[in-house]
């Protein structure tokens, strides 16, 4: 029996799949190999031994996530914002001077003026003369084709004239209209970069991770407009008590009403409409600023084209392994074939994810090209496993003789076995879901970038047609928290509702997975287990029954992806729900027809 591969290797030497993080969520962890095409062997496949793998991962424990929370920035990271800042200030005033001119130029354009009466008599008379012409040579042109031919080439010469002259009259026309369009549009942008630095100054928390920015601005844009509310309502209670005094002012006013009333009334409701922009307009303008400066930094900085191309070309390789694959049997030549397929598929947002993060910022599709095949090489893994078995067939041979002497002829028949080589070809196409791929790949910033495009979509759920999801909140009644312990986990908990599912996150700044998430919280409510999976955690529990269990309790569930043991865990919170990593962080029902058919048991932490 023979067993090798009949194809080449590729990729450069040393390059290998990534390895499973250690004491992820029980996933399944990419092979390692120099190309989609690798050499069987009898051990156990790469996947299934370290799906057996539970240790946790170094460096990533529970206390490492981005350092001590009081280490300062660096003099040369201090310097460098300040000159961001600086560089966003002048930014800003110079935008804000080209607007000023560009609408003070747009003011002073005076209204086209219609023609006067000899000018609008000079152009019929001229469009006339024109008509007469014209109609002159068409009553002839066909009686020489010379003449028709150029008499047609006169009048697309005229149309094509005409066209330009009233395109370039258009532009002059316009062209303070659009300056002004323009300079708004650029001064938006420094305004918004500039109000972003502003609040990362006012507010340090915002200088953390990206995902943390982003939410931390959320928090500090419902802090604005409670404030407007607020003054809202302050506002009323003012008028109000400001009434009484104009009563008085107005009974001694009466008679100038009664004398003017349509100008009192329109001076009265445009002094109010003064008063009540002036006072909620800061307050708006915060606010608004606030919301672009989040918006801008969780959006696709990339032009559409560029990442409707990388996702029309990563879609393109998947075409082709698909075309590879169904034209197998015919392009190879084996007696037998079997097929071990995973589906092959991708989500184009994952994707325009991860090249952004790793980019760091806008890029063009020339520029991707290279990790586009990175990303398909790792996540598309295609092996192809020869068996040869020796087999035979039976061959029988008739011959006659005839005997010399009497003229007999006798028949004879001889069978006897034929070897032969029979090879059994099986195909088998692991799928690493490219939503694990980034955890392999990038550092804790990127990952953190990462995660905010994937919790927004880039701001773009047109681009392919994806949804934004919300968490699911929940009122855990007052006397289960009670509990000291419970309490702790919840507060810990409940800090990161709205944070994305990401495979292998193991902290705040790269948001986490189901086991990632637990461990954390425990972690910073009183235990110390480290980093681990979904089984880990199962196995430092003690199992207790359903009527047992209690808020603060661990359940486990087992079958929700593809992977031996406990799949997924959460924290019981009583009353049959829990809290969990999904996507994103939030509350579930687990009495739910899908819960129930995944559910394995409670565990009670040590």
């Amino acid at each position: 029996m023979s067993d090798g591969s009949r194809r080449p290797e590729h990729g450069p030497p040393g390059q290998s799949r990534p390895d499973k993080v250690p004491g992820t969520s029980g996933q399944v962890g990419p092979k390692s190999a120099n190309s989609k095409y690798c050499q069987h062997s009898g051990q156990a496949r790469h996947s299934e031994r370290l799906r057996q793998d539970d240790e946790a991962p170094s460096g990533n424990d529970a206390d490492s996530c981005g350092g001590s929370p009081h280490s300062g920035p660096s003099d040369k990271k201090a310097a460098r914002d300040g000159k961001r800042f600086e560089k966003s200030k002048f930014r800003s005033e110079k935008t804000g001077a080209k607007l000023d001119a560009a609408q003070e130029k747009l003011a002073k354009q005076k209204p086209p003026k219609k023609p006067g009466l000899v000018k609008y008599a000079a152009k019929k008379a001229g469009a006339g003369a024109w008509y007469y012409a014209h109609q002159k040579i068409h009553e002839v042109e066909h009686e020489n084709v010379g003449v028709e031919a150029a008499h047609r080439t006169e009048l697309a010469g005229e149309t094509a004239a005409r066209g330009t002259t009233r395109f370039v009259r258009h532009r002059v026309r316009t062209h303070p209209a659009r300056s002004v369009r323009k300079w708004e549009r650029r001064d938006i942008r420094a305004k918004a970069d500039l109000q972003y630095r502003k609040l990362a100054q006012e507010h340090p928390e915002l200088k953390k991770d990206a995902l943390s920015r982003f939410l931390q601005k959320q928090r500090i844009k419902k802090q604005y407009q409670k404030q407007a509310r607020e003054v809202t309502k302050q506002s009323a209670k003012a008028a109000e008590k400001t009434a009484v005094t104009t009563e008085k002012i107005a009974r001694a006013a009466a008679g100038f009403v009664r004398r003017h009333p349509v100008g009192v009334l329109v001076f009265i409701g445009a002094f109010l409409l003064i008063v009540a922009l002036h006072s909620c307009m800061a307050s708006m303008t915060t606010i608004g600023n606030g919301l672009v400066g989040a918006v801008g930094a969780s959006t696709y900085p990339s032009e559409d084209a560029d990442m409707l191309a990388a996702e029309a070309a990563y879609s393109g390789m998947e075409a082709d392994l698909q075309d590879e694959l169904d034209n197998y049997e015919r392009t190879h030549d084996y007696d037998e074939y079997h097929f071990d397929l995973d589906e092959i598929e991708h989500d184009p947002y994952v994707l325009i994810s991860i090249i952004t993060a790793l980019k760091g910022g806008a890029w063009t599709i020339g520029e991707v090209q290279d990790d586009l095949a990175m990303l398909f090489e790792r996540q598309y893994m295609l092996t192809e496993t020869v068996e040869t078995e020796r087999r035979y067939y039976i061959e029988t041979d008739t011959w006659t003789e005839t005997d010399p002497e009497t003229g007999e002829t006798t028949t004879y028949t001889d069978s006897y076995r034929v070897y032969y080589d029979y090879y059994i070809c099986t195909v088998t196409l692991e799928n690493f879901n490219l939503s694990h791929l980034p955890i392999h790949i990038m550092s804790e910033e990127q990952l953190s970038m990462y995660a905010l495009y994937t919790a927004t979509l880039g701001n773009r759920p047109d681009l392919f047609g994806g949804t934004v999801k919300t968490y699911t909140d929940y009122d855990i009644p007052e006397e289960y928290l009670e509990d000291e312990t419970f309490s702790a986990i919840i507060t810990e908990a409940e800090k990161y509702l709205g944070y994305p599912y990401i495979w292998g996150g193991y902290c705040p700044a790269t948001s986490f997975d189901c086991s990632g998430f637990v461990s954390w919280v425990i972690n910073h409510s009183g235990w110390d287990v480290g980093r681990l999976g979904a089984q880990g955690l199962y196995n430092i529990c003690t199992p207790v029954s359903a009527s047992n269990a209690k808020p603060g309790d661990l359940v486990f569930f087992v079958g929700t992806y593809d992977t031996p043991g406990v799949s997924h865990v959460a924290i019981y919170v009583g009353d049959g729900m829990m809290i969990q990593a999904g996507n994103p962080i939030g509350y579930a029902d687990m009495t739910t027809s899908y819960w129930q058919s995944h559910f394995y048991s409670f565990g009670r932490l040590p």
